[in-house]
C-alpha cells in the first residue's frame, strides 16, 4: 500500500473519528474549501461555509443510540492528487445496522494534505 493510500485511508479514519465524538471542528478540517457535499438524506451543501453551518448545526446535536463505522472500501487514484473513495457507514444502534454508502473525492493539497472535495452519500435499503 503506498502513502497516498494510507494518507486516504487516514482521512476516512478521521471522518469516523470526529462523527463518533460529535467534533464539528474536527470533521470540518478534513474538508477543501470549495467543497461539494450532499448528506444521506439528500441535502446539497456547496462550499466549506455552508457545510459548516450545517455541520455545526447538526452534528453536536446528534442523538444515536450506538456508534458509527467507515470503512474504505476501494480506492481509485484518477489523477495523482486525486481519488475516488467508496466507503462503507454503517451505525450500530440498537434497532439495528443503519447503513450508508458515501463516495467521497479527495484532492491533495500542495502541503501533501488530502482533503475532501466532494461527498455523496447514499443510504443502501435492506430488501
Amino acid at each position: 500500500m503506498n502513502t497516498d493510500t494510507i494518507a486516504v485511508e487516514q482521512v476516512v479514519a478521521d471522518v469516523q473519528r470526529t462523527q463518533r465524538s460529535k467534533d464539528a471542528e474536527g470533521f470540518l478540517s478534513l474538508f477543501h474549501p470549495d467543497a461539494l457535499w450532499t448528506t444521506r438524506n439528500g441535502k446539497v451543501l456547496v462550499g466549506l461555509d455552508a457545510i459548516a453551518g450545517f455541520t455545526r448545526a447538526v452534528l453536536p446535536d446528534a442523538d444515536w443510540d450506538g456508534e458509527v463505522t467507515y470503512a474504505v472500501t476501494h480506492v481509485q487514484f484518477l489523477r495523482p492528487d486525486v481519488a475516488a473513495v467508496k466507503v462503507r457507514q454503517v451505525y450500530h444502534g440498537a434497532g439495528g445496522d443503519d447503513e450508508g454508502s458515501p463516495l467521497y473525492v479527495m484532492t491533495r493539497e500542495d502541503d501533501g494534505r488530502w482533503l475532501l472535495t466532494v461527498g455523496q452519500n447514499t443510504a443502501v435499503h435492506q430488501e
